[in-house]
């Protein structure tokens, strides 16, 4: 009965940080928020992957998190500065997020019928995702969030690929591209605030 649930319980968790990753404005929430949405991927993930593939893709994500962390915590501007480019509206972001659940849903029991053997919270968790780290990227201009919404789209991306394929080598070259993708948010990070101070 419980193993029926703890998938749907992954969804909310990472619909609820998906979210939160869109509307916050304190990169110490969108850490986080970031860290509890690998921890809902790796419950989705475990659906079709062992245990430890599971949670390969659980520490990767982390640590790509922890690396995007300690360059925000080490910039002197501990603070984030808000975008300047239109849509900023919170309004407006919680109104697009809400379009993406509405999509999500619509498109959850199609695709099922679709794909044989895919459960539908694993096929809700992945189009979110993919939804709302492409809304991220269209609506967010800083250099974190560009980053936190490559990486919520390349999680919708793994959670299906989980679904469909169980090959230990391109879940550690997908481990890697995560990593890749936190040592390259960190990089940016550096150079963006060394060329202001400079």
């Amino acid at each position: 009965m419980l193993s029926t649930f703890v998938p749907w319980i992954a969804v909310l968790i990472l619909a609820t940080a998906s979210t939160g990753l869109l509307l916050s404005r304190d990169w110490r929430w969108d850490l986080a928020l970031l860290a509890a949405q690998y921890l809902g991927v790796a419950l989705l993930v475990v659906q079709h992957w062992p245990i430890g593939m599971a949670a390969a893709k659980l520490v990767a994500g982390w640590m790509a998190t922890a690396a995007i962390g300690m360059t925000l915590t080490a910039q002197s501007q501990a603070d984030v500065q808000l975008e300047q480019f239109w849509p900023q509206g919170r309004t407006f972001r919680l109104f697009m997020a809400g379009m993406v659940f509405v999509v999500t849903a619509a498109a959850t029991p199609r695709v099922e019928s679709a794909m044989a053997g895919v459960e539908a919270p694993v096929i809700a968790g992945a189009l979110m995702l993919t939804g709302m780290g492409l809304l991220q990227l269209g609506t967010r201009s800083e250099v974190p969030h560009v980053i936190f919404g490559l990486l919520t789209v390349l999680a919708g991306f793994e959670i299906f690929y989980a679904a469909v394929e169980g090959s230990i080598l391109v879940a550690g070259l997908l481990a890697a591209v995560n990593l890749g993708l936190g040592l390259a948010g960190a990089y940016l990070l550096t150079a963006a605030s060394g060329g202001e101070t400079g």
